[in-house]
């Protein structure tokens, strides 16, 4: 599904109370057309079937999927801010396959066959978020080019080549991945210094904040109540305490990621690691016409530090990356949303993949938290007794995980057993992090290890063996 490309100028402003602190969040909020205006609060106590905590990609398809499934269930969906105010409107536009937990991991306890289960339902969610998005009249700009782990280094590029034989052990056919040379991707895409790429058909890009906030219009055609500028103070058995009353229902759905730290008790269920972006200005056609890319397939490298970027509907070049410190008992704050020094790295990066882009303005900066549960295995489950479902720890990878997410919950809620119901991930149970201080030594560490990685392969042209002995014991 394509849509008609529009260009929208650049509204990012100070920070501040309504409209404006909403669009400072991310570029894709930024140049919305849509007003970003809360609906109205929950206006007091209430009964319903379903209460879902957190208006982001989670809560809104649980929600979606829950209305489509059966009409008559009272939903409400309670927000703090908007919808899409969190990682589903600030995230880096992929929608990928990627599971974090390794699929050895996952073998070992639900063997070869719900391994290989789990990454297909994965391989199949990239294509239905851009079924339902056109099916809804959703402008979700989507465009499934595949993704494209590059090598930019001589050190890279035998940790890359190992990816497309590493998917083929788990079953993936040689027509979904395959190496290709340094020729074979500047058919694709130039990049500076590109020594070849695996190459993953089943991924695809779109425009995060037209989804997040189209699916909420959605729902709400749908007949499912959003409650905005609802901040919940504890999510208690089949209920959800605000200080404007209190929800009762039959289950509870916590979809709160990167922000779970902030409910009592959750401090250690995850912890929110921050990634922050940039993007440029639309550039022109002379540099399109110059690095190709008319596939718009997402890109990786094979650096430690995680980079990911795509080119958006308007042309621009959105670029996001890890580096930014995790803070002392799991803290959530807008400021850290901003370090001058990661995004300082983020546009050395970008010129030095795209010299051609050195004069590019740009024109947004930012960030947001997401969730990182212990063992980096995200998880979706339904406490009957209790009457508590959840779903979330994504590891940077949720706007595919999250659509897969909304699909079980709705079974696991309505009482069916399919084949989502039967994956490794449901009722999974992370353990908790470390008390602090030591998750943050921890995380720190891994942290610094990894760019000092970075910094001795690009002094050297030679592989860090610190960061692989980093990546078996905290994969940051």
């Amino acid at each position: 599904m394509t849509t008609a490309r529009t260009t929208a100028v650049p509204r990012m402003r100070a920070d501040g109370d309504g409209e404006a602190r909403y669009r400072r969040r991310s570029m894709w909020l930024d140049v919305i057309e849509e007003p970003l205006v809360p609906r109205a609060g929950l206006p007091g106590s209430r009964d319903v079937d379903v209460a879902i905590v957190g208006a982001g990609f989670t809560g809104l398809w649980t929600a979606y999927y829950l209305a489509k499934a059966d009409p008559s269930l009272r939903i409400a969906v309670l927000e703090k801010e908007i919808a899409g105010f969190g990682a589903s409107g600030r995230n880096g536009g992929w929608v990928s396959p990627a599971f974090p937990a390794p699929l050895e991991t996952i073998a070992k306890t639900h063997g070869r066959e719900g391994a290989v289960a789990m990454q297909r339902a994965m391989f199949d969610t990239v294509d239905e978020i851009g079924r339902a998005c056109s099916a809804e009249g959703i402008e979700a700009r989507f465009h499934k080019g595949g993704v494209l782990s590059l090598a930019t280094a001589p050190e890279q590029v035998e940790r890359v080549k190992e990816e497309p034989a590493y998917y083929q052990k788990w079953g993936v056919g040689p027509d979904e991945v395959m190496w290709l040379d340094a020729p074979q991707v500047a058919e694709r895409l130039r990049v500076e210094g590109c020594l070849g790429a695996s190459y993953l058909i089943h991924c695809a890009c779109l425009d995060p904040a037209r989804v997040v906030r189209g699916l909420a219009a959605t729902v709400e055609r749908l007949g499912v109540t959003i409650y905005e500028q609802t901040p919940v103070l504890r999510i208690a058995d089949r209920s959800v305490e605000t200080a404007a009353g209190t929800v009762r229902a039959g289950v509870v759905v916590r979809a709160t990621e990167g922000f779970t730290p902030e409910l009592p008790g959750a401090r250690r269920d995850v912890i929110p690691t921050y990634s922050l972006m940039i993007a440029t200005e639309p550039l022109p056609a002379s540099f399109w016409d110059e690095v190709g890319w008319a596939g718009r397939e997402t890109f990786t490298d094979g650096r430690h530090l995680y980079i990911y970027t795509m080119r958006t509907d308007d042309d621009r070049i959105a670029l996001g990356g890890r580096g930014a410190p995790y803070h002392f008992h799991s803290k959530v704050r807008d400021e850290y949303e901003r370090v001058p020094r990661v995004h300082d790295m983020l546009e050395a990066t970008l010129k030095r993949l795209f010299p051609a882009a050195r004069d590019a303005k740009v024109t947004h900066r930012w960030g947001g938290s997401l969730g990182v549960p212990r063992d980096w295995y995200p998880s979706v489950g339904h406490d009957k007794a209790r009457g508590y479902a959840w779903a979330g720890g994504y590891v940077g990878d949720g706007v595919a995980a999250s659509n897969l997410a909304g699909r079980t919950l709705a079974d696991l809620f309505t009482g069916q057993k399919t084949a989502l119901t039967a994956l490794p991930w449901v009722n999974h149970r992370s353990p908790k992090w470390e008390p602090e201080p030591l998750r943050w030594i921890g995380v720190r560490t891994s942290l610094a290890v990894f760019a000092s990685a970075d910094r001795k392969e690009q002094q050297t042209g030679r592989p860090a063996k610190r960061a692989d002995l980093m990546h078996r014991i905290l994969p940051l």
